[in-house]
């Protein structure tokens, strides 16, 4: 194993690949074997071309900086993170889980509050939500789903659990880059997908073809569906202009649409206005339409929730969604799966203190040092504080936001997040690591095989977000961990 720095004789978190004897996992085996037949100049020259084929497809990301906005090619690490299927198929059924919740206390949420009626969730929560939306109050989409498309954040501490870290239900992104990993890795590594079975993701368009289609109001045609963007500068627009392409749907820009007299949307086109019937949202509730959410905004379509209201038109993420997309509600999900499934999560939490409480505050405060304290609506890693590697000017100074708002603030332990074995220079070091799996929801549930790996590229780091300088990794979901391929 000289591929190993001498990092893995130090490190004490749970590593994805090697075991605490330095050695490969059984679903790793394979792939180990592998690398250990190339040669350093090999494993360089598939680097090289994985950064090549990256630029000449134009698969970027936009990373924020104190000195601006910086458009950078993806960066993609060539080993891959590795699951088996067995451990896989548990994940799986506690995403389908928490999703199916969710979208049952969303829905609740805007009807009948029998959840907070029966005291198992706060109304203060509720009342104190960003993301409520009065507007869509008595509304029911088809399937009575909210959140058709979920990214959920998972880790795994160094005993091995597998912990939900956080569920996006906004507007999450990432799965592009997530097919696109797959589609150069498989260049890469021809002979590893030949000879191993790892479970595809490049189904995901269809599926998510189907998901939207199906909310469509007409019966009987095939619907047309749009992906809404903000525009070439978003940071994700290289996702929205490839899933457009990748699902046959039209992308368009707010003003690329507008809503007739008969409050139905149409698209304008050259061969005259289109109807559309579902809209895949890239922008932010607060943008969509400026006749009900902010009257400034140049980006969304005006009468469009008037649209929606009336159902002539379907729309993904549902608007209002984003009130389940809320660290303070977070800490809630494991009691509203077993409020509304009457099951117990197959996934746990991570262990959350709710500043809104007063003992979860005065505990906070007094071990901001130890802990990890985020805002309850921000998302891409802002705002946090991480105590443990926090100047005492910025601990006191979280103390203060905790204080002047407290419904605002949850904290959790500082988890060691497991590694993978990363390609730095001619060797192997481990980094930390996330995943988000992709879970869609409509008339059927579907979770992506995998999702996507983001990896911390400094030694050490926790941060792992696409726009603050994290990278990525293909995932494997290998479908027999007993029986590992063999390469002959």
């Amino acid at each position: 194993m000289s591929l190993l720095s001498e990092r893995y004789g130090e490190q004490s978190a749970y590593d994805e690949l090697i075991d605490a004897q330095q050695q490969p996992r059984l679903a790793a085996k394979a792939l180990f074997a592998h690398l250990l037949r190339l040669d350093p100049s090999a494993l360089a020259a598939r680097r090289q071309e994985a950064e090549a084929a990256i630029l000449a497809m134009g698969i970027t990301f936009t990373v924020y900086t104190e000195a601006g906005n910086i458009d950078r090619a993806w960066p993609l690490d060539i080993i891959p993170r590795i699951l088996s299927r067995r451990e896989w198929e548990r994940i799986e059924a506690g995403l389908k889980q928490r999703l199916r919740a969710l979208n049952l206390f969303i829905d609740d949420l805007y009807s009948a509050q029998r959840i907070i009626r029966d005291g198992v969730f706060p109304c203060e929560v509720l009342e104190g939500s960003h993301h409520f939306r009065p507007v869509c109050v008595g509304i029911h989409p088809p399937f009575d789903v909210w959140a058709h498309i979920c990214g959920s954040d998972l880790v795994r501490d160094q005993d091995g659990t597998v912990y939900v870290l956080e569920d996006n239900l906004r507007v999450p992104s990432g799965v592009s880059y997530m097919l696109e990993n797959r589609r150069i890795m498989k260049r890469l590594f021809p002979e590893l997908f030949q000879n191993c079975r790892v479970l595809p993701v490049d189904d995901y368009p269809s599926r998510l073809y189907d998901t939207l289609s199906a909310l469509s109001p007409r019966t009987g045609e095939r619907p047309v569906v749009v992906v809404l963007t903000p525009g070439i500068y978003n940071s994700a627009y290289f996702e929205h202009s490839y899933l457009a392409q990748q699902t046959g749907s039209y992308l368009a820009e707010g003003p690329d649409l507008f809503v007739g007299p008969d409050d139905i949307v149409y698209l304008k086109t050259i061969a005259g206005p289109k109807r559309v019937d579902v809209i895949y949202r890239r922008i932010d509730y607060e943008y969509l339409d400026p006749e009900v959410c902010n009257p400034k905004s140049v980006l969304g379509v005006p009468g469009l929730m008037t649209a929606w209201r009336k159902g002539t038109v379907a729309i993904a993420n549902a608007p209002g969604a984003g009130v389940a997309d809320d660290k303070v509600v977070y800490a809630f999900v494991p009691e509203i799966i077993r409020y509304y499934l009457g099951e117990a999560p197959i996934l746990p939490n991570v262990p959350t203190y709710l500043c809104m409480r007063a003992a979860d505050r005065d505990y906070v405060l007094a071990h901001l040092a130890e802990l990890v304290v985020k805002p309850a609506n921000e998302s891409g890693g802002y705002g946090i504080l991480i105590g443990p590697r926090a100047t005492p000017e910025e601990r006191a100074r979280f103390a203060e936001l905790i204080r002047a708002d407290p419904r605002n603030y949850i904290a959790q332990p500082t988890l060691a997040l497991s590694t993978s074995p990363t390609l730095v220079g001619d060797h192997l070091e481990p980094r930390h690591l996330d995943l988000r799996p992709f879970i869609l929801q409509s008339d059927q549930l579907h979770v992506t095989t995998g999702g996507l790996t983001r990896v911390a590229m400094q030694p050490g780091s926790l941060v792992v977000n696409s726009s603050q300088g994290g990278g990525s990794k293909d995932t494997w979901i290998v479908d027999r961990e007993e029986t590992p391929c063999s390469l002959g």
